[in-house]
C-alpha cells in the first residue's frame, strides 16, 4: 500500500538543498530533510487519527514536529535571513502552522487538507529561497 505525502514540495525542496548545499551547509539541509520526513509521519498519523475520530492519537505529535521543522529551516537559512529577508516567509509558515493548530482543534479533516497545503507551500518556499543565501554565504 502507497502511503501519501502531507509535505511534497518541501521534502523535494529539502532534498534539493541537500544534494546542492556547500559543507558548512550541508549538515543543516540533512536536518531539514529529516524534520521534513518526521513531520510528514506524523502528518499521516494526525491525518488517520482525524479521520477516524481519534482525535487524542496523532494529533499531540505533528505540533511539536511541525515546530521542530520550523526551527531547522531557520537554522539552515540563518538567523539573519530568517528574521530579515526572509521574514515574510517566517510569517506564512506561522500563519500556515496556526490554521492547521485550529484545524486539528476543531477536529475538522478538509480544513486540515487545506492548512496542509498552505503550510507545504509557505515551508518549501521558505527553503528554496533560502537555499540562493545559504550558496552566497559560504
Amino acid at each position: 500500500m502507497h502511503q501519501g505525502t502531507f509535505l511534497p514540495l518541501t521534502r523535494e525542496a529539502a532534498e534539493h538543498a541537500c544534494r546542492t548545499a556547500t559543507d558548512d551547509h550541508h549538515d543543516r539541509a540533512v536536518t531539514v530533510r529529516r524534520r521534513a520526513a518526521e513531520a510528514d509521519t506524523a502528518a499521516a498519523d494526525c491525518w488517520t487519527a482525524l479521520l477516524a475520530g481519534c482525535g487524542s492519537v496523532g494529533p499531540a505529535e505533528l505540533v511539536p514536529r511541525l515546530r521542530r521543522l520550523s526551527e531547522a529551516t531557520s537554522l539552515y537559512a540563518g538567523t539573519r535571513w530568517w528574521f530579515a529577508e526572509g521574514s515574510a516567509h517566517r510569517r506564512r509558515v506561522a500563519l500556515a502552522q496556526s490554521q492547521l493548530e485550529e484545524a486539528i482543534a476543531d477536529g475538522d479533516g478538509g480544513e486540515f487538507a487545506r492548512a496542509f497545503i498552505g503550510y507545504d507551500h509557505a515551508m518549501a518556499s521558505a527553503v528554496v529561497c533560502a537555499q540562493g543565501t545559504t550558496a552566497s554565504t559560504t
